[in-house]
């Protein structure tokens, strides 16, 4: 435990080292920092080579490792149940306060997606052809596609030199491709190998594009349309959906969210083989510790790679100055987490543990308080749980078996602030970026968010890893993460503390269950 908690802090303090010198170099060296992007594309490309295995096998051990969910019985079904309920709420809570507060619209001017135009160049100069009425504006109701680059977005205004976007969305999500400032890049147009250049207006980024567009009446979608989309996939793109036909083909390409569901799927299937999935069970196990250690691995160079991500970020700004309209939206991003876990944790919980609970949050608090303190301190639920589960026992009076089955296992499977803190990171980079997360997109947010904390436990900087899959899930680049790496490492220490509450608060709801099914049971004769 002392080691692991030592290793914790290495890794912590080297990570803050990290930032600070790379905001350093980056903001007096700018030229010879934007090479050391380098770097942090090797840490990214690190973590990406994992991020498969580890959901696949985590999930599967995870399941595994509840035994026969058949004979869970009452406390484990309910455990159970209540810890995916408090995720998928706290998840809720993130979406919605991120789509109010909208902390990062209107990023930087030289890479504002939002109001990027196209000028479409040829033999004819423009070639634009319009479904509809003809007119200089459209609000929300004509999107222009591009195929030949990936992409269509919705039109804010059109003119006779060029179409401006509001966001842009892909075509294909399986090929990720966002523009980013002053870049080449070779294409095939209509066969031919062609260049495309990005140049910054002041305003945006104009981009010449030698083919045609077309511009096209936009689609609504009912509810139960994006239900669809996100249990089945789009056949149109082919995305695959929760429940996928292929599940090698979602490897492939990535698809997260049919692959934790199929993960689930065959975790549940392992723990009621009894000693027929045994072998199995074991080999994946093995698996997932080399995974495991290999993550460990990655994150001894995790000082190395941030200080390349932060150093590279600011350097290509041209320094402090291009870097401080980040800065001022990390710090709205910054808040936003912070007021989103205080709801969860100062509203929602003690809501739970009063309606369910029967129990008065603040004396419930007050009994763990010193266990969260810890948990703030170490970063580490699996780290605090001895205090937790004597603190739970020993201050609020829940019996030693709940404490003893609840405790773990919300130490490895409820993540509530880590789920939370995924999908407004999540969410942040999508605005940062000028691209619009529709009500399917933020569903399939919310399923992976809430499913990916699950195999959460025992990973160092989980929440770094773990966003690699939710922005994996919506097709993000993974290089949004450069954005918030300035401030992972203080917001880590608020949503391990509001983990460490959800399993306390969990203990309590289920104890108080637990003793009204004894108080209703026949006494022996």
């Amino acid at each position: 435990m002392n080691e692991n908690k030592n290793s914790s802090f290495a890794l912590l303090y080297g990570i803050v080292i990290a930032i600070i010198a790379g905001a350093l170099i980056g903001g007096i060296f700018p030229g010879f920092a934007a090479h050391t992007t380098i770097l942090g594309e090797i840490f990214l490309n690190l973590l990406k080579m994992i991020v498969i295995p580890l959901v696949m096998l985590s999930m599967i051990v995870g399941i595994t490792n509840l035994g026969d969910i058949r004979h869970l019985g009452s406390i484990g079904g309910r455990t159970v149940l209540y810890y995916t309920a408090t995720t998928g709420l706290a998840v809720l809570v993130g979406i919605i306060l991120v789509n109010v507060i909208l902390p990062g619209k209107g990023l930087s001017k030289g890479e504002q997606l939002p109001d990027l135009s196209y000028t479409l160049s040829g033999e004819e100069q423009l070639n634009i052809a319009l479904d509809g009425e003809l007119g200089k504006t459209y609000t929300d109701k004509y999107v222009i596609t591009l195929t030949d680059q990936n992409v269509k977005g919705e039109v804010e205004s059109i003119s006779d030199t060029a179409v401006t976007v509001k966001s842009w969305t892909l075509l294909d999500p399986d090929v990720t491709y966002v523009p980013t400032n002053t870049e080449e890049r070779l294409l095939f147009v209509n066969g031919k190998l062609d260049k495309l250049t990005l140049k910054s207006t002041g305003e945006g980024i104009e981009i010449s594009l030698p083919i045609a567009g077309t511009v096209q009446a936009k689609q609504s979608r009912s509810v139960g349309e994006t239900l669809k989309e996100v249990v089945l996939g789009n056949h149109d793109t082919g995305k695959q959906g929760m429940i996928p036909e292929n599940v090698f083909k979602a490897m492939v390409n990535m698809d997260i969210l049919p692959l934790i569901f199929f993960s689930l799927l065959i975790g549940g299937a392992l723990s009621v083989l009894g000693e027929r999935g045994k072998p199995i069970i074991t080999v994946i196990s093995g698996l997932n510790d080399a995974v495991m250690q290999l993550v460990h691995w990655i994150m001894y160079v995790a000082p190395i790679g941030i200080f390349g991500l932060i150093a590279g970020r600011i350097g290509q700004a041209k320094g402090f100055a291009g870097f401080w309209p980040e800065l001022v939206a990390v710090g709205k991003y910054s808040f936003t987490v912070l007021v989103a876990l205080a709801v969860h944790g100062a509203v929602v919980l003690p809501l739970l543990l009063l309606v369910f609970g029967r129990r008065n949050p603040i004396n419930y608090a007050k009994g763990v308080a010193t266990a969260l303190l810890n948990a703030f301190s170490t970063a580490s639920s699996s780290a605090t749980l001895p205090v937790t589960m004597d603190q739970v026992e020993t201050n609020n009076g829940i019996s030693s078996r709940t404490a003893s089955f609840v405790l773990p296992l919300g130490a490895t499977i409820n993540m509530d602030g880590t789920a939370l803190y995924e999908a407004v990171a999540v969410m942040f980079i999508a605005q940062v970026y000028g691209i619009t997360m529709d009500p399917a997109q933020q569903l399939v947010i919310v399923l992976t968010a809430t499913l990916a904390a699950i195999g959460a436990a025992g990973i160092p900087e989980a929440g770094l890893v773990t966003m690699v899959i939710v922005l994996g899930a919506v097709n993000l680049p993974v290089e949004g993460i450069t954005l918030i790496l300035s401030v992972d490492w203080l917001l880590d220490r608020f949503r391990t503390a509001i983990n460490v509450w959800g399993d306390s608060v969990g203990a309590g709801v289920i104890e108080t269950y637990e003793n009204r099914d004894a108080a209703e049971s026949p006494s022996p004769a």
